[in-house]
């Protein structure tokens, strides 16, 4: 699913918001959730997961191409995990054994 899908699912749901009030609300929660990553923060939506930022240190890396060596700066990476909820809501039918 794609952001426009969301959004038309959430309006479909909710016949008395405007598709546009819909798109900006969707557009500021997420907006919000990567300003509060870009701080630093972790966001946490009980039921649905955890956003939260890792860092990755420097390293070397080899091109593959060539088989160079080269420096690879560290950096900031986003994480997801999800929360209890939905684990147990994507295998709740599932018997895997």
């Amino acid at each position: 699913m794609i952001k426009s899908e969301l959004v038309q699912r959430i309006a479909e749901a909710n016949p008395h918001l405007y598709q546009r009030d819909v798109e900006n609300i969707v557009n500021a929660i997420l907006d919000e959730i990567v300003a509060a990553l870009a701080r630093g923060d972790r966001v946490e939506l009980r039921g649905f997961g955890a956003f939260s930022v890792k860092s990755r240190p420097a390293r070397t890396g080899r091109n593959p191409r060539t088989g160079e060596h080269v420096a690879v700066d560290g950096k900031a990476v986003p994480y997801f995990k999800t929360g209890k909820e939905m684990r147990e809501r994507l295998n709740g039918g599932l018997d895997l054994e």
